[in-house]
């Protein structure tokens, strides 16, 4: 048993003071308000609910920085794609492992509890399968034991290099697998959680990486879990899949798949208003990573027609670039502003923007994840962050602004503690193993460099 006591928490009905939380078995099983500090308690200032981290390919956080320079004509994310493919064929597994290790650990002292691994670095360059069809799960596996970081393992079934069932690349062949074998590498995954509270969900790649028949396949194959999908990414993608299915990819998604709470649609960033409305209503949770989007140019999300209709939404930080909680939440907004030329865009009259989008991002991760938390509640798991509201960024704030105060104010650097379904992995904002993680990853990523 843990007790924390908080001298503020937002609770999922507001603000409360002097808060103790009893955690058992990595759930929250009592919440006592104007309390007085039990014996051995944890003292905190302010605690909120973590977020999860809904989308993350964990690999290419070691090729931060090595994109960023003007090659011939105009680059674009698909000529990103080609530096990611030619980087993905160096890659060992215990490179793999010891990258993942890093980026769970930043994202957990960044404030996230959790994260979506979208898995689709699957075989060995040129794509034999390695003797253990699920290795390279397993060293996601192994990182996420290492850190505690919750995780939904999100292996990925890609078929095709492109719409209409192009036959994939030499560079893509480390990514694929027919629906048979798919299947199998998602079953002898699924034995191998590495924590009580991890879970495992399907994700095919996007529609053009698979096709119509194939996508029905798998989802028949696990009616129940986590269903991730990029869709709507680029104008390119959106006249492709309009040429060959008839449709525009959210359009044809809603009109052809099962779409519904379990579904996470990731990016849908070139919606027309009408789908946006329709995605809203279907449940699904649109899976917004405004970091990389920015980075790769892909551009801004529809954010008012799809709040207005009511759209459950998370963030993740994609391809890890940067990883900041605050400030995905931060360029969410922002990318809305710039497009609209005005401000507090990503709410309703008299909210708070902050407390909206880090509130709703709360929900719609957890959501995403198939992950009980979300909200500081009796019964659901202890993903919890503490910060310093202290501290000079925050300190003048009255509570019902401090969530503003993070996401526009402050940076990471407030989170002082995070406890994930109870672990309590950071502390004083730091990683209880972070000095192991890293000297690992200077090691694997030399190693990784000497080839590239």
């Amino acid at each position: 048993m843990t007790v924390i006591f908080a001298r503020r928490a937002r609770l999922s009905n507001g603000w409360a003071s002097n808060v103790s939380i009893t955690i058992n078995d990595g759930r929250i099983s009592e919440i006592i308000a104007d309390s007085a500090p039990a014996q051995g308690a944890f003292h905190a200032d302010t605690l909120l609910p973590a977020l999860s981290n809904l989308h993350s390919h964990s690999f290419q956080r070691a090729m931060a920085g090595m994109t960023e320079y003007k090659s011939a004509g105009r680059d674009s994310f698909w000529t990103w794609r080609d530096l990611m493919y030619r980087f993905a064929q160096a890659i060992r597994p215990e490179e793999v492992e010891a990258i993942a290790a890093l980026v769970f650990m930043e994202m957990l002292e960044a404030g996230y509890a959790a994260v979506g691994e979208f898995h689709y670095l699957h075989h060995q360059p040129g794509g034999a399968p390695y003797a253990a069809l699920d290795e390279l799960s397993q060293r996601i596996f192994a990182a996420a034991a290492q850190t505690g970081v919750g995780l939904t393992h999100l292996p990925v079934l890609y078929i095709y290099g492109g719409a209409g069932k192009k036959p994939p690349s030499a560079e893509q062949a480390r990514f694929c697998n027919d629906v048979d074998r798919f299947n199998r590498l998602v079953e002898t995954a699924r034995g191998k959680l590495p924590l009580e509270d991890s879970a495992i969900g399907i994700a095919p790649h996007s529609l053009r990486a698979t096709a119509p028949d194939d996508l029905a396949a798998a989802l028949g194959a696990h009616p129940s879990g986590p269903v991730h999908i990029h869709i709507a990414e680029q104008p390119k993608e959106v006249d492709d899949i309009r040429a060959w299915l008839g449709a525009r990819p959210v359009e044809w998604l809603l009109a052809n798949a099962p779409v519904d709470r379990r579904w996470c649609a990731v990016h849908a960033t070139h919606m027309t208003p009408g789908e946006a409305a329709a995605l809203a209503r279907s449940g699904a949770v649109a899976g917004l990573c405004p970091i990389t989007e920015a980075n790769l140019g892909d551009g801004p999300f529809i954010g008012p027609a799809y709040l207005e209709a009511g759209g459950a939404f998370g963030v993740g930080s994609d391809s890890n670039v940067r990883i900041s909680l605050t400030e995905e939440l931060r360029m969410l907004e922002y990318s809305q502003r710039l497009r609209d030329l005005s401000r507090n865009i990503l709410t309703r009259d008299g909210a708070g923007v902050g407390e909206t989008i880090y509130l709703g991002a709360a929900r719609g991760g957890a959501q995403a994840l198939g992950r009980n938390a979300g909200a500081i509640e009796a019964g659901r798991l202890a993903d919890l962050v503490a910060m310093d509201a202290r501290t000079p960024a925050l300190c003048a704030l009255a509570e019902s602004r401090l969530l503003d105060g993070l996401c526009f104010a402050a940076d990471d650097r407030v989170v002082t503690d995070v406890w994930s379904a109870g672990r309590h992995v950071v502390k004083s904002g730091r990683h209880v193993v972070r000095d192991n993680v890293i000297a690992r990853y200077e090691t694997a990523i030399k190693s990784l460099a000497a080839r590239l």
